[in-house]
């Protein structure tokens, strides 16, 4: 029987609400009213099977076969001898000690030999790529052609992607835009309130609510540990950055102050909402010119405490690959308060979380995020720190990014995340020209010339960490 157009909008209307309805029940209440079911960690464990499975499967045909199931990863391509200075290997390069101190044709195939080296184990640029996987996780990014191994493996990945963009896309696409939503509509309702403690006590409440529906959206397990760390009002909350969603993986268990740069669309329709009922730190280019305005600001907003803590991501804003931690910019630890590192590890078997922000636009990376299996991490509070007595803010910054590293399994790198999109700058290459030059004008020479190397080494310093303020969200 052909339906007319008046029970095909029935049917639909039909559909509508039971999908809303049913999601209302199963996902949004829960969600506001602090339950879960423990749908999401039987799904997980489910998964987890399923994963073993298909990797037994794998390695069974691959033997059968005689193939070389996974493609070899090694940290350290490149064996390297314990690092000497610049002077003992062209002198070792030479082969002989000299006394005297001039230019050889020599000396050009220790800068080659380093050059190649550094193109070759590249430990910077693939902390920008995504993290390698040990296993298939039946997802297409890790597959290597893993799924024609065999027609049970083929099906069941054909299955997996029925289930991800067939159910769970359009069910975390509708979870967003209500979270989205809400977080637009309640926040600017609470700002028509008098500054009041009920104001900010309902905008706490709804903050918390959208950003947990958001989490429930990327179907996100999240284990925090050492709660008793928690960031506490006054203070500053510095963690690792691997993707923008940072922010409500820590946000979904207590509210934060954040500050990073205005945006336009609907990204700066969220932070406007966001800035009229509690307490953030938005900025334009031309604020950040006089970044002791936006220190200022800081400075104001961790005096009081009667206000949330402070979200900042020190690496400039770059999103690394979940495997290291990079440069952390000193301008978050110039202010004179607490600081509360905490660490996140993403589970990299569920789907990539990294955010390759020179590939994907944020809305591709979300859907990419949302057609996966889920986002599992880990986060731990560490305890707070403060500046000790002589130590410099550079080496405050150090200290806490050594510990989160630590906490969290990553490598604790020295580069600089801007790296990313810009160029080396030119102070690096002239410091490797600066150390031959000592090479070749001699010992006493090079006494000599000490103090105003000194001055010259300390300027790059001061202009990588110009802009620290600026990407700290």
């Amino acid at each position: 029987m052909t339906l007319f157009p008046a029970d095909n909008l029935l049917c639909l209307g039909i559909y509508i609400t039971v999908w809303f309805s049913v999601l209302f029940v199963l996902m949004i209440a829960p969600t506001v009213l602090g339950v879960s079911f423990g749908m999401r960690r039987l799904y997980i464990r489910t998964l987890l099977k399923i994963f073993e499975w298909a990797t037994l499967r794998m390695e069974i045909e691959a033997k059968k076969k005689n193939q070389e199931l996974y493609k070899p990863y090694s940290n350290d391509i490149i064996a390297k001898e314990p690092l000497s200075s610049l002077q003992q290997e062209i002198q070792e390069l030479r082969g002989c000690l000299r006394s005297e101190a001039e230019f050889e044709m020599a000396d050009i195939f220790y800068f080659c030999r380093r050059g190649v080296e550094s193109i070759v184990d590249d430990e910077v640029t693939k902390r920008f790529s995504a993290q390698e996987l040990e296993s298939w996780n039946l997802l297409t990014r890790s597959s290597y052609n893993f799924r024609h191994i065999s027609m049970r493996l083929t099906v069941l990945w054909g299955l997996g992607v029925l289930v991800r963009y067939g159910l769970l896309l359009p069910l975390r696409v509708t979870l967003a835009v209500t979270g989205i939503s809400l977080l637009l509509v309640l926040t600017t309702l609470v700002a028509i309130l008098p500054n009041t403690d009920l104001r900010f006590y309902l905008s706490e409440k709804i903050h918390m609510m959208c950003y947990r529906i958001c989490v429930r959206s990327l179907t996100a397990i999240i284990t925090y540990h050492h709660s008793e760390n928690k960031p506490q009002n006054g203070g500053i909350c510095v963690a690792n950055h691997t993707t923008p969603i940072d922010v409500i993986i820590l946000a979904n268990d207590g509210c934060y102050s954040l500050i990073g740069q205005a945006h336009r669309g609907l990204m700066g329709m969220i932070q406007r909402a966001m800035g009229r009922s509690s307490h953030h730190i938005w900025f334009d280019r031309s604020e950040v010119k006089d970044r002791h305005l936006v220190a200022k600001r800081l400075g104001d907003h961790v005096a009081d405490k009667t206000k949330q803590p402070i979200l900042m991501f020190p690496e400039a804003g770059t999103c690394i690959n979940n495997t290291s931690v990079m440069m952390f910019k000193k301008g978050s630890f110039e202010i004179d308060c607490t600081v509360y590192p905490v660490a996140i590890k993403y589970d990299p078997r569920f789907g990539d979380a990294f955010w390759n922000s020179s590939k994907f636009g944020l809305v591709t990376y979300l859907l990419r995020m949302m057609s996966s299996w889920a986002i599992v991490c880990s986060v731990w509070y560490l305890p707070p720190m403060n500046r000790e007595e002589g130590e410099d803010a550079v080496q405050f910054a150090n200290r806490v990014k050594a510990a989160i590293a630590a906490q969290g399994g990553l490598v604790d790198l020295i580069w600089d995340g801007g790296l990313k999109r810009a160029r080396v700058k030119d102070a690096y290459k002239e410091e490797q020209q600066k150390l031959y030059s000592k090479v070749l004008v001699g010992e006493q020479d090079q006494k000599d010339q000490s103090g105003d190397t000194h001055l010259e080494d300390e300027k790059p310093e001061e202009e990588r960490n110009d802009q620290d303020l600026r990407k700290g969200q």
